[in-house]
């Protein structure tokens, strides 16, 4: 199971399983009304879950020497 997790395709579902809830908070949080300050941070965490992602799909695994 671990070996799974820690897994390229592992990194890939949970990166795309974060930008998936992330946005799905940030979209409910916004239909029940935030301000300006609400909205920037919304908009920073749907950001960021985005660059790691990218950064997973783009980045090539690290590999141990043990």
């Amino acid at each position: 199971m671990r070996k799974h997790v820690f897994s390229q395709t592992g990194a890939e579902w949970a990166s795309a399983t974060l930008v998936f809830v992330v946005s799905m908070i940030a979209g409910r949080m916004a239909a029940d009304g935030m301000n300006g300050l609400q909205w920037t941070g919304a908009l920073a965490a749907v950001l960021g879950s985005i660059t790691v992602a990218v950064a997973v799909r783009v980045l090539p695994p690290v590999r141990s020497k043990a």
